[in-house]
């Protein structure tokens, strides 16, 4: 037997939602949705745990979760704020850990393993972050604890909001076999239903289904989805020593076909993008948008510029001709789309042209003006046209 990891994941609870209710104590107890306008096409970037209770999820459209929820609270996107408060949590994080792995603005893997001799063990460990972040931003996180980075996001999604759940190679099974086989990743609804069609609903009959009959659904995945159904997962943590790509993606309860719906989320991702971008003082050189359809088929279309950038109007042009490029061949219903830029270098550097492109440096002013004005009124408060042709 090898050596036991101890890898947490810690996750957010309703991050985007949290925040507002923190900063405005008065929409505790109520329905609260953040996200773009109905009237503008708008849809929800986050809800609070109130509003999931009427069936609203995030990237549906504003409009329809109204109509759910007439009451419910809009409150506009506040990038700045949630990037500035996702920095104190991620210090936290590294504060206990080297090893720590972000996936997103609110939620990352730590491996905290060789840690233990130094702050208590991993369960001491994951509590002592969760009340520091408690303390330091009132706010509260799900943490999971278990020997991988599966069974770590399992956890932390089985007992939330404001959990703590552990998984161990002892109790692993225990805990998978009746869960419904959605729990694992890259089962999505489309593999699900086809699971259902073959009498495979949870993780347990999945794990002791015959090979042949798997591998009608999963083809040449089946090896790697029942050691996940096993509780294997060999991938470890990855900490980067510095910031290699910044992306955003959206996975949908249901798959969306509709072009504006989707032209609309991707443009709530570029503008999370390039204003993480400037507020790490970083351009970038590469975009790439991601695709994933029902069935799981996922495929990347990437682009690169001519010149480093972090202007968002550049980034949305870009991106909306890679989008279109794409609806015209390959278009279908998505149940992710993400996007995402590399080839990042500190804000400035790269080859000096003669002479400043106007363009670019309107371009620039005019991004400072949205990130104050935004960071002070709401991301709603501007928004920038999208052709939706």
């Amino acid at each position: 037997m090898g050596q036991t990891n101890y890898i947490l994941h810690i996750d957010m609870d309703a991050f985007y939602a949290s925040v507002e209710i923190k900063d405005n104590p008065d929409l505790q107890d109520n329905p609260v949705l953040v996200g773009g306008s109905p009237d503008q096409r708008g849809v929800v970037a986050a809800c609070s745990y109130k509003a999931r209770e009427f069936g609203i999820h995030s990237a549906m459209p504003m409009s329809q979760a109204l109509r759910l929820c007439p009451d419910a609270i809009v409150m506009p996107v506040r990038m700045s704020r949630y990037v500035e408060l996702s920095k104190q949590i991620h210090q936290i994080f590294h504060n206990y850990s080297p090893d720590v792995e972000p996936i997103s603005i609110d939620e990352a893997f730590l491996d905290v393993t060789g840690c233990i001799k130094l702050f208590g063990s991993a369960e001491t460990i994951g509590r002592k972050i969760k009340a520091d972040i408690k303390e330091h931003t009132d706010l509260t996180a799900s943490v999971g604890l278990a020997p991988n980075k599966f069974l770590a996001k399992l956890a932390s999604d089985l007992d939330k909001p404001d959990g703590f759940f552990i998984i161990s190679e002892e109790n692993k099974q225990q805990i998978l076999d009746p869960l419904p086989v959605s729990k694992i990743w890259g089962i999505g609804k489309v593999t699900h239903n086809e699971l259902q069609k073959h009498g495979i609903h949870t993780i347990q009959q999945l794990r002791t289904a015959p090979k042949y009959k798997l591998s009608m659904v999963f083809k040449n995945q089946v090896n790697e989805i029942v050691k996940l159904a096993q509780g294997i997962d060999n991938r470890k943590v990855e900490t980067y020593t510095e910031t290699k790509s910044i992306s955003a993606e959206e996975t949908f309860p249901t798959d969306i076909k509709q072009k504006e719906q989707l032209l609309s989320i991707l443009q709530n991702q570029i503008e999370e993008v390039s204003q993480r971008l400037r507020a790490e003082k970083l351009q970038c050189r590469t975009m790439t948008l991601k695709f994933r359809y029902g069935d799981f088929r996922t495929i990347t279309r990437s682009y690169s510029m001519d010149k480093p950038t972090n202007t968002t109007q550049t980034l949305l042009q870009e991106a909306q001709q890679v989008f279109n490029q794409w609806y015209q061949k390959s278009g279908g219903a998505l149940r992710l789309l993400g996007f995402g830029t590399a080839g990042l270098s500190p804000e400035g550097t790269g080859q000096k042209l003669l002479f400043s492109d106007p363009e670019e440096e309107k371009q620039k002013k005019i991004d400072a003006v949205y990130d104050r004005i935004r960071g002070k009124f709401g991301d709603d408060s501007l928004q920038r046209g999208i052709s939706h042709e």
